[in-house]
C-alpha cells in the first residue's frame, strides 16, 4: 500500500486524551493508550470508520504496569517498527508523534536506535523524524 510521504505515526501516551482522539486526522494510525477516557471514543472511532486499518487507523494498547508516559513510549518503539517500518509498509513511516510525553533523555535515545532524532518538542508532544 503506497502512503503519502511523509507518512506519520501518532502515538498517544496521554491517558486524559479522550474526545481529542476524534479531531486526530482520520487516514493517519494512531496508537493510543488503553485508557477509561480513550477507550470508549477509539471504540466509537472504529465504528465511524469502518474502512481503516492498522496502516491508517487506531490501534490500542494495553498500559504497562506504573511505567511513565516516555517508558509507554518507548516500549512501543518495536511494536510500531513492526507494524509500520520497511517490512509493513511501503514507504515505511519516516515520523513520529507522541502525544503525553517529552523528549527525555531515556525516549530520544531509544528514537536514536532506529534512525530518528527529535525534530520539536513541547511540554506534552514530541514530534521525531527518521534521519536521511
Amino acid at each position: 500500500m503506497k502512503v503519502a510521504s511523509p507518512y506519520k505515526v501518532r502515538v498517544v501516551v496521554d491517558p486524559t486524551f479522550g474526545e481529542r482522539l476524534a479531531a486526530l486526522p482520520a487516514g493517519e494510525p494512531a496508537w493510543v493508550i488503553d485508557s477509561l477516557l480513550n477507550t470508549p471514543v477509539a471504540h466509537r472511532l472504529w465504528r465511524e470508520r469502518k474502512d481503516k486499518n492498522h496502516l491508517t487507523g487506531i490501534t490500542t494498547f494495553k498500559p504497562g504496569c506504573n511505567l511513565s508516559p516516555e517508558d509507554e513510549a518507548v516500549g512501543l518503539l518495536d511494536t510500531i517498527e513492526t507494524h509500520h517500518g520497511e517490512y509493513s509498509a511501503d514507504p515505511p513511516y519516516s515520523v513520529l508523534e507522541f502525544i503525553g510525553c517529552t523528549d527525555s533523555e531515556r525516549l530520544c535515545s531509544a528514537l536514536a536506535e532506529f534512525g530518528f532524532r527529535v525534530e520539536t518538542s513541547s511540554s506534552d508532544s514530541v514530534v521525531a523524524v527518521r534521519a536521511p
